[in-house]
């Protein structure tokens, strides 16, 4: 697919409305970014162990049980294209909440800018994730936070039809509100289209303000089929 016609589609989202859930949920729906045959696609890359740095077992780091890959900097082309147009309507939403949680916002208009920036901070390792489940598979809950250069929101793109290629497999969302009981949230990944989440926590209105709810994310167990989900890091690991 080429740029543009990523860039169109990524313009498509209703990035307003996506904004106005990020608020209220800490996750939104995008879109439709790919096709079933892109999707395709890119989940038949996990076959080409030349396009990954490294592969992680779950059960073996008790992360839950599963594998994901981690892409080189070498991106396939439709991966690298989906980070680079998603990252400016991002970048608003970013700005917006370390406004309101009273924190810097080092991160420059252009990506590569960005990513170099984080280089220059000992993070050089490619986070672009292309993960597998099958069924028995979960993800625990956990942040990805490699580093002190950090992009506050992150997006997964569903690569398997939810209900007919895999059953369960939900992606979840737990947030720790402040001085509250915690809040989960479920999403069913529908084929090729991205939710947006945040990667650490968000801004939450409180009586005295605007406080940081810290949030973290996770897959519930897959009771059958395959599950293929891509996701897009919007920095670099250390």
């Amino acid at each position: 697919m080429p740029p543009e016609q990523v860039r169109r589609r990524v313009a498509a989202t209703d990035w307003v409305g996506v904004a106005e859930e990020l608020d209220a949920h800490g996750c939104a729906l995008t879109s439709r970014l790919l096709s079933d045959a892109q999707c395709r696609e890119i989940a038949g890359l996990y076959e080409r162990t030349e396009l990954f740095r490294t592969t992680v077992d779950m059960a073996r780091h008790r992360f839950g049980s599963g594998t994901y890959r981690y892409f080189t900097h070498d991106l396939h082309p439709l991966v690298a294209a989906l980070r680079e147009a998603l990252y400016p309507p991002l970048l608003a939403v970013a700005r917006d909440w370390a406004e309101r949680l009273g924190r810097p916002a080092p991160w420059p208009d252009d990506l590569d800018a960005w990513l170099a920036m984080c280089h220059g901070a000992g993070q050089e390792r490619s986070a672009q994730i292309l993960l597998r489940y099958e069924a028995g598979d979960w993800n625990a809950l956990h942040r990805d936070v490699f580093g002190d250069m950090v992009f506050p929101l992150q997006v997964v793109v569903g690569l398997d039809a939810y209900g007919t290629d895999y059953t369960g497999g939900e992606f979840l969302l737990v947030e720790q509100r402040p001085r509250a009981q915690s809040r989960g949230t479920t999403t069913a990944l529908a084929r090729g289209h991205g939710l947006v989440f945040t990667t650490r926590d968000r801004p939450v209105r409180t009586k005295r303000g605007w406080s940081a709810g810290v949030v973290r994310h996770g897959v519930s167990t897959v009771r059958s089929g395959r599950r293929h989900a891509l996701g897009l890091v919007f920095h670099d690991a250390s």
